[in-house]
């Protein structure tokens, strides 16, 4: 398991373009039969890929739960969000089996022992996962994308217009303190998150997909008034520190997976920067 460490936006602003990436960019989320992990100190989350093409695979795969979080299992302490972006899969949590097909997301609560991913035929199917500590179980609960909050923003005069799902949100289940949804932008359409803003109250995770390898989107991100910028490629996700912008422009349309942990959960703290101000 990868682990990163907090950084203060002092410092960020002396950090080179290799620097930002080190720190910040998941350049690998999905490895056949495999499970990447990232542990980030920044709300301590934790951010999981996970392809099964031949075989069923443990969560755990690649995490010492005691050595990394003084725990017997990897949700005695935590909760976890699973999106899946691939072909039709299941998950197994302890006695229960979940059909997962794409973009179909499950929320297991803490105290969930045993967890095992699965694909169901020659496609694979992808889970892209975000775990955040919890402080009491919450009931599991699978959630379609028809099943999903959904909301339309933006315009194509301002080359914005999306459809953004709620998946794991106040509105459709209760957490502790995971928040994950789907953002889907229109063809023509290319900015994500304008005016941008920044929440002191939690932390944030993007994971871009459905980019064509010749495609990019440049992910924004640091204080309004000191912004720098990370190439983003198909399946990377980003960290977001509190103290920083989140937005991206693709030279494409495309769509990311937002995830969120931190002390509010209501999306009625946003600190809103005018695209004027911004350095």
């Amino acid at each position: 398991m990868d682990i990163r460490y907090s950084v203060n936006q002092q410092d960020f602003k002396r950090y080179t373009t290799d620097e930002i990436r080190k720190e910040f960019l998941i350049d690998t989320v999905f490895v056949a039969d495999d499970v990447t992990a990232v542990y980030s100190h920044v709300d301590r989350m934790v951010t999981l890929g996970a392809m099964p093409v031949k075989e069923r695979l443990d969560i755990e795969k690649n995490i010492d739960c005691w050595k990394n979080f003084g725990t017997r299992f990897l949700l005695e302490r935590r909760e976890l969000g699973i999106i899946n972006i691939g072909a039709a899969g299941k998950v197994y949590a302890d006695e229960t089996v979940y059909d997962m097909g794409s973009l179909d997301a499950l929320y297991l609560p803490m105290g969930t022992k045993k967890i095992l991913l699965e694909s169901c035929g020659p496609v694979p199917a992808k889970f892209y996962m975000c775990s955040a500590p919890a402080h009491k179980t919450c009931p599991a609960k699978h959630i379609t994308s028809e099943q999903a909050a959904k909301k339309p923003c933006g315009s194509p005069d301002t080359s914005n217009k999306r459809i953004i799902r709620q998946y794991i949100h106040p509105d459709v289940l209760e957490t502790c303190q995971l928040s994950m949804g789907v953002t889907a932008l229109e063809p023509g359409s290319v900015w994500n998150t304008m005016p941008c803003h920044t929440h002191e109250r939690r932390m944030e995770v993007y994971m871009y997909f459905n980019l064509s390898p010749e495609n990019i989107v440049f992910h924004f991100m640091g204080e309004g008034r000191e912004t720098r910028h990370i190439v983003m490629h198909n399946e990377q996700a980003v960290i977001s520190p509190s103290w920083s912008i989140h937005s991206g422009c693709g030279t494409s349309n495309y769509t990311f997976i937002w995830a969120m942990a931190g002390e509010n959960r209501v999306f009625d703290d946003m600190d809103g920067i005018e695209n004027i101000d911004l350095r």
